[in-house]
């Protein structure tokens, strides 16, 4: 389907396009742009609100600044669908987090407008920095600008960067795009800091004068420069009754400014650049800019999915018989049953209350739960903390995230033998967020771990007995299970404790052995099904833990079976189907083993089936390794 575009954004490919407007039709090219964005979602999907926040940011940014020589990073990512529209890929926008299409990300390979390949966020300010401190290394003359959510600044990372640029004479701008939301609400004291300093009008109307004056002080040379900075600084402390957070990093602090005036914000960055050191603009904008409904519900509007334009209806598959519920909604309304029966039990979440469906236990007990903003090194150290007192902690985080906290993980939680419970979502392929959002590595890097149990339900009833289990065991319990819908309609089974490190034989069988680890096990089923048809029978084992594995268990099987085959959803490297190679190695058998996974090399975007069927762990796949490792010729 052609994208209609308005006269002016058709015109424009590249950002050279761009700065051949007259100042006066920014306005008029950021609404053509805003439009082409709402279009573009409403008909193929995708992230939406974020992106319509920055559009004159965007427009802004690339009008004042000659990219890509001058080097542009965006937070996240996100909110860079208007960034992508700007540098030569409009025409293929529409392929944007389709299988084989365009990142939803920006993505060095896929332009050298990229400068940075973002996913996970407060990972902008370091990028910038080091990138402005290499070019003046080389004496290049280039100007770098980070592009940060005020969500995205509650991250530790950002604060060390910050506390790293004061310190540096580099050619740094840092653009702070709050809106006071990463997907749900932002919350902590930086949000109430910042708002102080947005609604004080005393403030503001001071600033305006000073910015007047900030902009002619180099008419008057750098001792005038100084003097109006350090009265600026001296009032600001003053009228907002506390020192100024960034400028106490030696950040020279600009704002707050519309982030939707888009004229303003082009002779602000023009500004800028003539001011030398590292320094912060914070711009105010409003998430889902110019779509009533995704300005008056962000959270529902983050990435909606397909919908209607006029109407605002999200479009929805609707069936008339019952569907599986999400694996995320499992775990929220296990957790407040749980709640329910044992006071002690927490949740904890970084930023993903909606996401990862712990909002079901804020609203039930919202004194027994806590989203830490986008912390994920804080949100575990923090359940260890929760630990020591007697408290169960069920922290709650994607899998991708969770290697953002892997040394808490080692260092608080298991070297201290705390009883933290660990839930891994959104763990194997994530679907259309692609590689730095894919849950691929978890079942490497946590079976590694001493005094860890490592592991993952097959169906959405072993969900609920694993959570009612790692409740009672006492010790770090992980426990991991993928994006999307599960395969049980009547789920809500009564609770019953799982034998740590025991699995269970599925299906019995002569012909050769299928162990699978964690919801792939249902692709197992499926190709089971069809093997029956070709006279193969294949035994099928959900193994549920990856650490402790179930020895006795394997030993049947490698005394049964000449040929084995492992599944998972996971990292080939170092995962569940290396562990039971290593269980083979290590006790002397001598079976066919082949391991199906996730392959070493990064896989990129796409549906989950999509990118199961590349890695071969689909269905078919199974089928086609069985055929093959038994060596089996069908007609």
């Amino acid at each position: 389907m052609q994208i209609k575009q308005g006269p002016l954004l058709s015109n424009v490919d590249h950002p050279t396009d761009l700065r051949k407007l007259e100042t006066q039709q920014l306005p008029q090219f950021s609404e053509e742009l805003r439009n082409y964005i709402i279009d573009h979602v409403a008909t193929y999907g995708g992230h939406f609100g974020a992106s319509l926040g920055v559009v004159e940011l965007t427009v802004a940014l690339h009008y004042a600044f000659n990219t890509p020589i001058d080097q542009l990073v965006w937070d996240v990512g996100h909110q860079a669908y208007g960034h992508k529209i700007l540098t030569g890929r409009k025409s293929h926008f529409h392929s944007n987090r389709v299988y084989g299409g365009l990142s939803g990300f920006p993505k060095r390979v896929e332009s050298k407008f990229d400068a940075f390949g973002v996913g996970h966020s407060s990972t902008s300010i370091s990028a910038a920095l080091g990138m402005s401190i290499a070019n003046q290394a080389e004496g290049k003359d280039r100007q770098h600008i980070a592009v940060i959510g005020d969500g995205a600044m509650t991250g530790g990372m950002a604060f060390e960067a910050m506390n790293h640029a004061g310190v540096s004479n580099s050619n740094l701008i840092i653009v702070l795009n709050d809106n006071c939301m990463s997907i749900d609400p932002n919350v902590g004291a930086l949000k109430e800091y910042l708002t102080d300093i947005s609604t004080s009008q005393i403030y503001n109307k001071f600033r305006d004068e000073a910015w007047k004056i900030l902009g002619k002080v180099s008419k008057f040379g750098p001792n005038a420069q100084e003097l109006v900075a350090g009265v600026e600084n001296s009032i600001k402390t003053f009228l907002l009754k506390q020192s100024n957070l960034f400028e106490s990093f030696n950040l020279r602090y600009f704002g707050p400014v519309d982030g939707h005036d888009v004229n303003h914000l082009v002779h602000v960055f023009n500004d800028l650049k003539q001011i030398p050191g590292p320094k912060i603009l914070h711009c105010i904008t409003k998430k889902g800019k110019g779509y009533d409904a995704a300005e008056k519900n962000q959270t529902k509007w983050h990435a909606p999915g397909t919908f209607d334009k006029i109407s605002g209806e999200i479009h929805k598959t609707s069936s008339l018989t019952p569907q599986p519920p999400k694996y995320q909604d499992v775990f929220g309304h296990t957790l407040v049953e749980l709640a329910d029966e044992n006071p002690k039990i927490m949740g904890i979440t970084p930023a993903m209350p909606s996401g990862s469906s712990m909002n079901i236990m804020m609203e039930a007990y919202p004194e027994r739960s806590f989203d830490v903003g986008i912390a994920e090194q804080h949100a575990v150290t923090f359940s260890a903390g929760l630990a020591t007192q007697g408290s169960i902690p069920f922290c709650n985080i994607y899998s991708t995230f969770m290697q953002r906290a892997y040394d808490q993980v080692i260092h608080d939680v298991c070297v201290q033998n705390l009883h933290v419970v660990f839930c891994l979502d959104r763990a194997g392929f994530a679907g259309a967020d692609g590689a730095t959002h894919h849950g691929a590595y978890d079942i490497a890097f946590m079976r590694c771990i001493p005094n860890l149990i490592v592991s993952a339900p097959m169906d959405e009833s072993e969900l609920r007995n694993l959570m009612y289990t790692a409740m009672q065991e006492g010790c770090p319990f992980c426990i991991r299970y993928p994006r999307g819908k599960g395969v049980l309609v009547d789920w809500k089974t009564p609770f019953a404790k799982i034998e740590v490190g025991k699995g269970r034989r599925i299906k019995e069988g002569r012909d050769i052995a299928l162990l699978t680890f964690g919801t792939v096990g249902n692709y197992a089923l499926t190709a089971h099904k069809e093997l029956e048809k070709i006279g193969v029978t294949a035994a099928l084992y959900d193994m549920r833990f990856v650490k402790p594995l179930d020895t006795a268990l394997l030993h049947d099987v490698f005394k049964s079976y000449d040929h084995v085959i492992t599944i998972e959803d996971g990292c080939l490297m170092g995962g569940f189907g290396s562990a039971v190679a290593e269980f083979m190695v290590d006790h002397g058998y001598q079976a066919k083993l082949e391991r199906l996974g996730i392959p070493d090399r990064m896989v990129e975007h796409g549906t989950q089936l999509e990118l199961h069927k590349e890695c071969g762990f689909d269905p078919q796949g199974i089928y086609q390794t069985v055929v093959k490792i038994l060596d089996i010729e069908i007609a």
